[in-house]
């Protein structure tokens, strides 16, 4: 049963018992651990702020083969996000990429870029003025990138000629692109050059770049998150989070 550390993200917890609660971590080393924290309620528990929804900790835990849920034996806090947790939106926000997360990745399945790209997320979200609607454009479409589900935008998926600049593009029913002359469904959502663009952007930049580009565009932001996340249902077999569930007032 050896002794494992390694940086984290606190994902979620929740109580277990009178005094302990489980809690899960997305980390960078062992991909997402579930965990119990003995002691966490009490006041004066040694987990101290550790625990608080979306910092970033050093944690250790013990491991036995046989159990689901690993032992922690110490978290270290090093970036609090209390603060920025105490906004309801920001809240909201991270509960959905914490739920996606959890969806997507088997435990104790390591993915550090997957990692990187979170913790830049929640970084970047911390520096008003931010709307977290690029925020979460940009996690749900590395989500799907580093998953292998992102389609390729660049193309017409029937004729598999390359998409010009200032050309009107359909999605189809898996989520790539038809040009006007390929399309088949008059119904079908037309994506257009800024679409494209913007979902290029996101596959270039960091996160506090891709905010600062987007600031100007956040209807063709929803728009192609709204895309994604059809594509992400799909993916997980049940519906996500839309866009109005963000605008709910606390």
């Amino acid at each position: 049963m050896p002794l494992v550390e390694t940086e984290s993200l606190v994902l979620k917890s929740h109580n277990l018992a009178e005094a302990d609660r489980i809690v899960i971590f997305f980390t960078r080393d062992q991909g997402i651990v579930r965990g119990v924290a003995k002691g966490a309620k009490r006041l004066k528990s040694r987990f101290g702020s550790g625990l608080e929804p979306f910092s970033k900790v050093t944690l250790e835990y013990f491991q036995k083969e046989d159990r689901d849920l690993v032992s922690i034996q110490r978290v270290e806090l090093l970036s609090s996000r209390f603060e920025a947790a105490s906004d309801p939106l920001f809240l909201q926000t991270f509960s959905y990429i914490a739920d996606l997360l959890i969806s997507f990745m088997p435990p104790n399945d390591p993915n550090e870029k997957l990692y990187r790209m979170v913790d830049a997320c929640v970084e970047a979200a911390t520096v008003p003025p931010v709307d977290l609607a690029i925020i979460r454009l940009y996690f749900e479409l590395w989500l799907l990138r580093l998953g292998g589900y992102l389609p390729d935008w660049n193309v017409c998926e029937v004729c598999k000629q390359n998409l010009t600049a200032d050309e009107m593009a359909y999605v189809k029913s898996d989520f790539h692109l038809s040009c006007s002359t390929c399309r088949r469904s008059q119904s079908s959502v037309a994506v257009t050059q800024l679409h494209r663009q913007i979902f290029q952007e996101a596959q270039r930049i960091s996160p506090s770049e891709f905010v600062a580009a987007m600031s100007g565009n956040l209807d063709a932001v929803t728009e192609v998150s709204a895309i994604l996340k059809r594509l992400i249902s799909g993916v997980i077999g049940r519906e996500v989070a839309s866009e109005k569930s963000f605008a709910v007032n606390f």
